[in-house]
């Protein structure tokens, strides 16, 4: 499945003004990086791969509209999958996209 391109440019809309952002294709989806860092993605699968505070995965969890992020059968603390129901307003897509642009933002620019 390819990424929603509507999905991908509204959540472009929001983080257009951040200083540093780049835009990438990976994992399927179309990423966007904050200093080199991942930040939100539109996801191959729909709805967002959001990368987020490990110390708050478990309290960002809100089945069955967000779950972690499993890779290779593993599930990975500080990456949520966000399904296409739980960013269905832009408040709540700018909610889920804020949380991890403010993540992304506290970890040094790579180089």
């Amino acid at each position: 499945m390819a990424y929603d391109e509507d999905l991908a440019a509204r959540i472009r809309d929001i983080v257009t003004p951040e200083p540093g952002l780049t835009e990438k294709r990976m994992f399927g989806g179309l990423a966007f990086l904050i200093n080199g860092h991942m930040a939100v993605s539109a996801s191959g699968k729909g709805g967002l791969l959001l990368r987020v505070d490990p110390d708050r995965t478990d309290e960002l969890l809100d089945p069955p509209h967000v779950g972690r992020f499993v890779m290779r059968g593993r599930e990975m603390d500080g990456w949520l999958r966000v399904d296409p129901a739980a960013v269905d307003t832009e408040e709540r897509l700018t909610k889920w996209v804020g949380l991890g642009v403010a993540y992304v933002r506290t970890l040094p620019p790579k180089s």
